[in-house]
């Protein structure tokens, strides 16, 4: 058995098997494995209580265990054996000999077996059978081979879930895992604030909470429901599901789309055009429909324009400022409907509680990510926030984290009819400072900036000062005046 990590790579050996702590299910009898191999013959995989030997092989092994074989008997046959003897042994199932990887993936829940073709789990589903007595013990994988070499990769280990879109996102973050530069330039723009925005989340399974079946090939393309109902109306309330389903729309299509959404510019041939406007018009996205056909209109009266061959170019006109580096004037963002999903909460995938408080909100995870780099990195970075649907926070003041993410949502600052304004201020440029948020940080020093030169020269001025240094104080200590003066220096720059 030889790894190769270069290539990421696993070979194994003629009657030998891989192992490893790794591959194993987090729940006894349930789990999911998703890989790609390369063979000539069969490919076999073993699940089993305890992890075995690498020369352990399945036709001696008299512990309870299962055993799948793709390509049986010379690759003609799929087989499923229960401790040993045959239960299922059909014809021109699941075959595996290629010239290449094809992918795989396998799925057993109480004694369900599933088996499928293809990099996404429960699509393209090609054989399942239910064991009447079943092994809801096994845990650990076995990626075995019978008489000739088999070349594995990409595997990932699943948890089952009925989400079928949180099984994605993992398949496609571990693939991409040990590619050391992605990751530092990743890392490098998450601490950019000003590089950061909705673009970084076009077609990312981060924090996505529904999915694109496109084409015949069926591609699965992720998106997030927030910002596409802020931009169109895509219906997603009336079909209750979090796959939607578009067998008579090609991927670039589709990619241009939401390109357009997501950034504000998006490129397509001019013999894709008609089709970009009728994905358009489907979904409400009218800013897009209007462009596409003034683009038609101007290559009808001048077909020479697109003699070079090139892409058409569209391009959201910027109006007056949105929401600075999270929704800049230049995507198709609808603030009022955004507004309104926060009123609501309709595709919330959060709930925040404060401690002390209870119940605050229930914003969306893409919004907060979008304004607070500490909010992303507690959303995706595997800690309990990015599983549970519920976040409780700590020394946090309940209205004004309410006034953040009123922010968050309009950018606008609107608490100037606020009962104890002077206090909630100050709260507020705490909270912005603790969780990132930069631009919100910036306006309260401005603010704050605007109410002290009211009266700085006159004594209820300086009264002004010393009450506000006084508040700040009190927040968990965070009050020093090397904080206080780095704050005012904040608000000197921004409104200069």
């Amino acid at each position: 058995m030889i790894e190769q990590k270069q290539k990421k790579f696993l070979t194994v050996a003629p009657f030998e098997c891989a192992w490893g702590n790794d591959l194993r299910f987090r729940e006894a009898g349930r789990g999911c494995v998703a890989f790609e191999a390369f063979a000539h013959n069969d490919v076999t995989v073993v699940f089993r209580e305890n992890v075995g030997s690498q020369h352990y092989h399945y036709k001696r092994d008299n512990s309870p265990h299962y055993t799948v074989i793709l390509g049986s008997h010379r690759n003609r046959r799929l087989k499923i054996e229960v401790d040993g003897k045959t239960v299922v042994d059909v014809a021109g199932v699941g075959l595996c000999c290629s010239s290449a990887f094809q992918s795989y993936w396998i799925s057993v829940y109480d004694g369900l077996i599933c088996i499928g073709k293809g990099r996404y789990p429960f699509q393209n589903l090609v054989f399942q059978w239910l064991d009447s007595n079943p092994n809801c013990s096994v845990q650990y994988i076995g990626l075995s081979s019978w008489d000739k070499h088999v070349g594995y990769r990409n595997i990932n280990v699943l948890p089952l879930t009925q989400n079928h879109i949180t099984l994605w996102k993992h398949v496609d973050c571990v693939e991409h895992e040990g590619e050391e530069d992605g990751e530092d330039d990743l890392e490098d723009e998450r601490t950019g604030y000003e590089k950061w925005g909705l673009e970084n989340f076009l077609e990312n399974w981060e924090l996505s909470d529904m999915v694109f079946i496109v084409g015949t090939e069926e591609r699965p393309v992720p998106a997030h429901k927030v910002i596409l109902e802020a931009c169109g109306n895509f219906h997603l309330s009336l079909y209750g599901e979090d796959v939607l389903h578009l067998p008579g729309v090609t991927y670039p299509v589709l990619h241009a789309l939401l390109q357009y959404i997501y950034t504000g510019q998006t490129q397509i041939p001019e013999s894709q055009l008609d089709s970009l406007r009728a994905l358009s018009l489907q979904f409400e996205v009218m800013p897009l429909v209007r462009q596409c056909e003034e683009s038609a209109e101007r290559f009808k009266l001048n077909k020479k324009l697109f003699d070079s061959g090139k892409n058409v170019e569209i391009l959201y006109p910027r109006s007056g400022p949105h929401c600075g580096a999270a929704f800049p004037s230049g995507i198709p963002v609808n603030m009022q409907k955004l507004k309104q999903l926060h009123l609501t909460g309709e595709y919330s995938d959060v709930e925040i509680y404060v401690e002390g408080h209870g119940f605050v909100a229930r914003p969306h995870r893409i919004i907060l990510s979008l304004w607070s780099i500490p909010f992303t990195k507690m959303f995706t970075n595997g800690m309990n926030e990015s599983l549970s649907l519920k976040i409780r926070l700590t020394d946090v003041p309940p209205e004004a984290f309410k006034a953040m993410l009123e922010y968050m949502y309009c950018g606008e600052l609107n608490i100037e009819d606020a009962i104890d304004f002077g206090t909630l201020l100050l709260q507020l440029l705490l909270l912005a400072d603790q969780f990132g948020v930069t631009i919100l940080h910036q306006e309260c020093c401005k603010t704050l900036l605007e109410c002290l030169s009211e009266g700085w020269s006159s004594p209820s001025g300086r009264r002004s000062y010393n009450k506000s240094f006084s508040i700040m104080h009190k927040f968990n200590g965070r009050g020093s005046r090397q904080f206080w003066q780095r704050n005012y220096i904040v608000a000197s720059e921004a409104n200069c």
